[in-house]
């Protein structure tokens, strides 16, 4: 059963002169047409410009199409009556985890989303220890966000919409501000709240080692879906990745540098294990 359903949107910017008078149109969506399944991962992957950060403003009804409908869970975003409802079911982190953290501690931060739309204490003090505890930040409840690191923040910014408890959580480049370990502390929460809780994640990335871990990738070029599939059938297509401007994942961009000095290196390889199995055959 589908949670998103995203049917032939289209959304213009328009841009007005200082009269009101419309000055310039821009097509930033471009007639998108795709469905998300109830528990799966799925990733959109595009260089910048390419759409995604408007889109996933979509699926949580900060932006409305243009022309078509995004429905998420059988919820139709334009109708007002939806908004709280779309809402508590599609929670959406942002890039920058300062923007969305507001408590000054902790607990107090995560527990704010669900006091605002009424529910009670003793309910509230169970779903704050739980959510911190599925993103592994139980032990910092009492800590000040200030004093965290930009991994530990996004993980808090996550426990606030786990708390929520949604359905689906939409991550606008999540880990683009953070280090290394950082992203990797996110990536493994984010694929525990997937396996483990069963929790829909829309993924909007442009590191394509994020992507590999994906069940579907969705490549994005000017407001357009360009590629649709699973990741070994994307990243198969090395020269049509490149001419939307993305890289390869490390391990793949090696076997393709591979393959252009002569070696029998077959297309789609994601992993290290998989990179030193097919070496093997050849070395």
């Amino acid at each position: 059963m589908d949670i998103i359903n995203v049917d032939d949107i289209t959304y213009e910017y328009i841009r007005r002169d200082d009269d009101g008078n419309v000055d310039s149109i821009e097509m930033a969506l471009n007639k998108i047409k795709f469905n998300v399944r109830k528990g799966e991962f799925l990733c959109i992957l595009g260089a910048n410009g390419s759409g995604k950060s408007t889109l996933a403003k979509h699926i949580n009804a900060i932006l409305y199409p243009s022309e078509g409908t995004v429905w998420v869970d059988g919820m139709d975003t334009k109708i007002d009556k939806n908004l709280l409802n779309i809402r508590q079911t599609a929670g959406m982190v942002f890039q920058n985890p300062d923007n969305q953290i507001i408590g000054t501690i902790v607990e107090e931060d995560v527990g704010f989303g669900p006091e605002n739309i009424g529910i009670p204490t003793d309910e509230i003090w169970t779903r704050v220890e739980e959510s911190l505890n599925t993103v592994g930040m139980l032990d910092y409840r009492k800590h000040s966000p200030n004093k965290l690191s930009g991994g530990q923040k996004q993980r808090v910014a996550i426990a606030g919409i786990m708390a929520m408890k949604p359905k689906c959580i939409v991550l606008d480049e999540p880990t683009a501000m953070l280090d290394p370990n950082g992203r990797k502390d996110v990536l493994r929460t984010l694929k525990e709240l997937n396996k483990r809780e069963g929790v829909t994640i829309i993924l909007i990335t442009h590191h394509m080692d994020e992507a590999i871990d994906a069940e579907h990738i969705i490549v994005m070029e000017k407001g357009n879906i360009v590629m649709n599939g699973k990741p070994k059938d994307i990243f198969s297509r090395p020269e049509e990745i490149k001419k939307y401007r993305l890289d390869l994942p490390q391990v793949t961009e090696l076997a393709y540098e591979l393959q252009q000095e002569g070696i029998d290196m077959p297309n789609g390889i994601l992993t290290i294990d998989d990179f030193i199995e097919e070496l093997s055959k050849v070395v």
